[in-house]
């Protein structure tokens, strides 16, 4: 328990620097220890710019090392839920990006796997572990908004590349799965609630992708809440915004924290505004994730809670006239 948890990555991915590399390069408890590519002199030039020890021709090869305590998969979406799997057979821990799985199918696979093996399976929201969030719920628990009416959430950045994996149905592609996700996540893990889609309206690109998905809801307790995930349009907007009887919250940026943020509360007249830490969302957490490989200490985004966001992001699609992803 006192080595180092030894994860290794599948692929080169663009976040993989971010999400794994640096929080791993300030945590000692950490160590990024194998990488495999499609290319292998792209895993071997990852490998040295990074420092990792070990790279193999495949993901398997990977997957299979006994060295390895974890695995961290950040490949297209439609590589989920085989190479997850594969990793939990082979005795591996799994912190798998977002969205977790093509459908919900998927996610309850993969989920039954987990179970089975009894290993850590992690969904990467890494926004949920930012004490940004973490004070927003407090807010929300303290009861100073009063009853809740609504909630509007929206993630929305510019356009990828017509060869970006997001644009493409086959791996899982559209704004909804990539960026829409994220204000889903919020409303789910803000209200504590499972909400009910009740419209949703998509603007498509290629055939089934969509380039930006408008959601309506409802929820249990008779409150309402809209989302918005666009991935083509101009600039970058991620905020929540959360009316009570009583007061407003608004949220700006539980997305990438690290980079500006403010949790602003008005009730009664009077406005409140903090600023919280700009330590990074990946880093806390790949904290939570060791916690809970070393520890067992349950965490918010494990693999039960992705089922359910699954659900949700079927539903969207259905809702909107569109084919949930895989099917």
């Amino acid at each position: 328990m006192s080595e180092p948890l030894r994860i290794g990555t599948l692929g080169a991915a663009a976040i993989t620097p971010g999400a794994l590399i640096a929080p791993a390069a300030e945590n000692d408890a950490v160590v990024v220890a194998a990488v495999a590519a499609r290319d292998r002199g792209r895993a071997q030039a990852f490998a040295d710019k990074h420092g990792i020890e070990s790279v193999y021709d495949s993901y398997d090869d990977v997957i299979n090392d006994d060295s390895l305590d974890a695995i961290y998969n950040p490949l297209p979406i439609s590589h989920h839920l085989e190479y997850t799997i594969k990793a939990l057979k082979a005795g591996r821990h799994v912190l798998c990006e977002k969205s977790f799985a093509l459908n919900a199918t998927e996610a309850e696979e993969m989920a039954a796997v987990g179970r089975e093996t009894g290993l850590v399976l992690l969904e990467a929201f890494h926004y949920r572990y930012h004490p940004l969030f973490l004070s927003a719920i407090d807010v929300m628990a303290s009861g100073r908004l009063g009853r809740l009416q609504h909630v509007e959430a929206q993630f929305v950045v510019g356009t990828p590349k017509a060869d970006d994996i997001r644009m493409h149905y086959e791996t899982g592609g559209g704004a909804t799965m990539d960026m829409g996700c994220y204000p889903i996540s919020w409303l789910r893990h803000i209200t504590g609630q499972e909400p009910r889609v009740v419209g949703a309206t998509a603007t498509e690109g290629n055939p089934q992708v969509d380039m930006r998905l408008e959601v309506e809801y409802e929820l249990a307790d008779g409150a309402t809440a809209r989302t918005v995930g666009a991935m083509g349009e101009p600039g970058f907007a991620a905020d929540m915004t959360v009316t009570g009887s009583e007061g407003v919250m608004k949220v700006v940026n539980p997305l990438v924290p690290q980079h500006g943020n403010s949790l602003e509360v008005t009730v009664g007249g009077e406005t409140t505004r903090e600023e919280a830490t700009k330590r990074p969302t990946y880093s806390f957490q790949l904290d939570a994730f060791v916690d809970a490989v070393r520890n067992g200490t349950p965490q918010p985004t494990d693999a039960d809670d992705a089922v359910k966001q699954m659900k949700v992001i079927d539903a969207v699609y259905i809702a909107a006239g569109m084919k949930p992803r895989g099917t």
